[in-house]
């Protein structure tokens, strides 16, 4: 059975979208129409989005089942064309087996699973979303001109940006496996989708998304730029990704999306009841945390850090309400159980105390 993400101390499920809302409600605000107009049909469009799935997802509904005979090795994509409306999953342009077409989105999109797929299935012995080969869905040309890119309990959804601040939001791997991985958070550990619980099930999605996207360039943990969103700003806007693992609070400092507010240790965490207690803000922490652990290490970051981190998410441990120490002890435990008290475990707790997180 599916456990739905949840918000706190409720049973409502998650919308969980890759630009922050503070980001898009600066723009939203913005004296030019050209950057406030898609941002306010973004936040219509999200705001839209989350009350549908608050409506019609059933709590405790089983995930899709993957088609007769579909190879449990292989993945199962299909990905849609929304043409631009909010109508969801759209007309299928793309399915398993087909040949690339003329739509780069398209294209990108069917790409972005499979690499998303390829590092769950080889890496970690994982068969798709929920390990039971779940088919792997997406639409592409959601809306106009939005500025985001969500994963809705069920599928992917990527919008097209407005070409001023963002660009295709399928043109990083890293967003694609990002929001992928709220959908195996969502059938393991469902962390709820607030404060530092929250700010973790945003954290794990960047981990993952980064080890994909390094998995796919076959880059160690010394030549990933540890950006996430690399490639998705405008020419225009000052900054590099939307985030960054290595150095959280300098992804971007422009005169239109302000200042990357990520903390990188404990004592500069957010307090807010924005973004869900700050989710996309303070999820810098263990996102921090996870770079200093496998850049210590060295090597392929997905084989030994990624591998602790993935054993946590999946072995049962993990509270829905888990805090930034209910985390990292835990994977000081996991190292120690697959490592011994090696370098490993000595990397892991390192880590968490060069941010300020305490091990119980």
């Amino acid at each position: 059975m599916v456990r739905n993400m949840t918000t706190n101390g409720g049973s409502q499920p998650v919308f969980c979208t890759i630009v922050p809302p503070h980001v898009l409600d600066r723009l939203a605000r913005n004296e030019d129409p050209a950057l406030s107009g898609p941002a306010r049909r973004s936040l219509e469009h999200d705001a839209y989005q989350r009350t549908k799935r608050r409506l019609t997802t059933v709590i405790g509904a089983a995930s899709a089942a993957p088609p007769a005979g579909a190879a449990a090795d292989k993945p199962h994509r299909t990905v849609y064309d929304a043409g631009h409306t909010q109508d969801l999953p759209g007309t299928k342009v793309r399915e398993e087996g087909s040949e690339p077409g003329s739509d780069a989105t398209v294209n990108r999109a069917y790409a972005g699973l499979g690499a998303t797929f390829e590092l769950y299935l080889k890496v970690y012995g994982r068969h798709s979303i929920d390990d039971s080969g779940m088919p792997l869905d997406a639409t592409v040309h959601f809306g106009e001109n939005y500025d985001n890119a969500f994963w809705n309990g069920e599928q992917m959804v990527f919008g097209d940006g407005d070409d001023e601040i963002f660009l295709d939001f399928t043109i990083p791997v890293d967003v694609i496996g990002h929001e992928l991985t709220h959908g195996v958070t969502q059938h393991t550990a469902n962390l709820e989708y607030y404060g530092q619980s929250g700010a973790l099930n945003e954290s794990v999605s960047d981990v993952f998304g980064s080890l994909i996207k390094q998995y796919t360039l076959g880059q160690t943990a010394a030549e990933a730029d540890w950006l996430i969103g690399a490639g998705l700003l405008a020419p225009r806007v000052t900054g590099t990704a939307l985030r960054s693992m290595k150095a959280p609070g300098t992804a971007y400092d422009d005169d239109v999306l302000g200042k990357d507010p990520q903390p990188a240790k404990m004592e500069d965490y957010v307090r807010t009841g924005r973004d869900n207690g700050g989710v996309h803000i303070n999820s810098g922490i263990p996102n921090h945390a996870f770079y200093l652990a496998a850049t210590a290490l060295g090597g392929y970051a997905w084989e030994k850090a990624g591998r602790i981190w993935y054993d946590v998410l999946t072995g049962g441990d993990l509270k829905e309400d888990a805090l930034f120490a209910d985390f990292a002890t835990l994977t000081v435990k996991a190292a120690r159980e697959r490592y011994g008290t090696g370098d490993e475990l000595q990397a892991v707790q390192k880590a968490w105390e060069q941010v300020g997180v305490r091990t119980l």
